[in-house]
């Protein structure tokens, strides 16, 4: 594994091998001592067998503080990773859709308490009353009342988007429509066809022109060709016994492009936290970003999943395509996203401006454990081992479960 290391402001390391930690580390004067502490441990976290490529975005105060990267884009190659590395970032594409979402509503295009059904017709629930109680703000916040990461399996298999919306007709539901939480990716798509129908573009079109344009994050896309025809993104990987192998980049969740279908750098993904910290109002209003992160309803399913983690996690709730966790007494935000071959983290600190983008072309355990080693330091938590180091001596971890995203 090579690694190179870009630090802002005005300090770039090249790539060197990777030894047992970084070669060469730099700091801008505005980095504190417990940001230098963690890059140290993330520099050594880094050298497990969880990692092909890695990208961390580190930003204090509001500013991009610190961005690492670590490794190549495939295994077996001498292409590194560097800062506008693309990689798929899964269901942190969902986070796109709901600040869009907002500022068209913010336009007059529709609104939160405006009935699906009636927008995208092939939308059926088992009740047809539940049908037609479903509202935009129900699919943002997954409350339609189905069960978790209905048909996702199906959807793997090449089932169609549209045919999925039609079969959830056969599903019993967990709840009446508002009352709880379930994770969707299909149901939650159907903001895509919102989107395109009130403004008469494609939703790739329309959040280009919306949010990635104005923000200037030209590394970002939706869709598989965005990804692979970018000349610089990280290929995917599979574990093949103790080895890490490329894979095929998978198609099915591209088709649902405001659920899991976007690609960026971890910069993008620097200067798209910064927006939404609110220090881009000339595109991102306070009035857009209140409404996308307001919590909408409690995720307990997360909650006992952040217990299981032993995070100092207290409750957990969903807003409009981004998560609000109680972190041992602080307002986080973040989202998590993973598909094959792919780990992607966002996370900020309200109250601090202060965040951090994770990127990944492998979806080991370690990639997971980098968010609340941060918190740590950030918080001036007591220290956790999270990354357990002493244990790679035990064999390589085992692949990653899906992180509920």
């Amino acid at each position: 594994m090579k690694l190179a290391v870009l630090l802002a402001s005005a300090f770039v390391a090249l790539a060197a091998p990777m030894a047992a930690r970084a070669q060469t580390t730099a700091t801008t004067p505005a980095i504190d001592a417990s940001l230098k502490e963690f890059a140290a441990e993330l520099d050594d976290a880094a050298t497990a067998p969880d990692f092909v490529g890695l990208a961390v975005a580190v930003i204090q105060n509001g500013q991009i503080a610190m961005v690492r990267t670590y490794g190549v884009r495939a295994a077996g190659g001498n292409e590194r990773v560097t800062p506008d590395t693309v990689f798929r970032i899964a269901s942190l594409s969902k986070g796109f859709a709901g600040t869009l979402a907002a500022m068209e509503m913010a336009d007059g295009k529709f609104k939160l308490t405006d009935k699906i059904a009636p927008l995208v017709p092939q939308f059926h629930l088992k009740k047809p009353a539940d049908t037609a109680a479903v509202t935009i703000e129900d699919v943002l916040s997954h409350r339609t009342g189905l069960p978790p990461f209905a048909y996702d399996k199906d959807l793997e298999a090449g089932m169609k988007p549209d045919e999925i919306l039609g079969r959830y007709a056969q599903v019993k539901p967990v709840c009446e429509p508002h009352d709880c939480f379930a994770y969707q990716n299909t149901a939650f798509n159907m903001i895509a066809r919102v989107i395109e129908l009130t403004t008469g573009r494609q939703y790739g079109q329309e959040l280009q022109a919306r949010i990635l344009t104005p923000l200037g994050l030209h590394s970002t896309s939706v869709g598989m060709a965005g990804l692979t025809s970018s000349g610089n993104w990280a290929r995917p990987h599979r574990r093949v016994g103790l080895s890490w192998v490329p894979t095929t980049v998978k198609q099915p969740y591209y088709l649902l492009p405001a659920a899991g279908g976007v690609n960026a750098s971890v910069l993008d993904m620097a200067h798209w936290m910064i927006a939404q910290m609110g220090l881009r109002p000339d595109v991102l209003s306070p009035a857009i970003l209140d409404e996308v992160h307001k919590p909408r309803v409690d995720t307990p399913t997360e909650t006992s999943r952040q217990r299981a983690l032993r995070t100092p996690v207290k409750s957990t709730e969903y807003g409009l395509g981004f998560r609000t966790f109680n972190y041992a007494g602080h307002t986080l935000i973040t989202h998590s996203g993973g598909v094959e071959g792919y780990l992607a983290q966002i996370a900020w600190l309200p109250e601090s401006k202060s965040g951090i983008v994770i990127l990944s072309n492998t979806r080991g355990t370690r990639a997971g454990k980098i968010l609340p080693a941060w918190l740590d330091y950030e918080l001036g938590l007591p220290k956790t081992d999270w990354f357990r180091m002493g244990d790679i001596a035990l064999g390589a971890n085992p692949p990653a479960n899906a992180s509920g995203d």
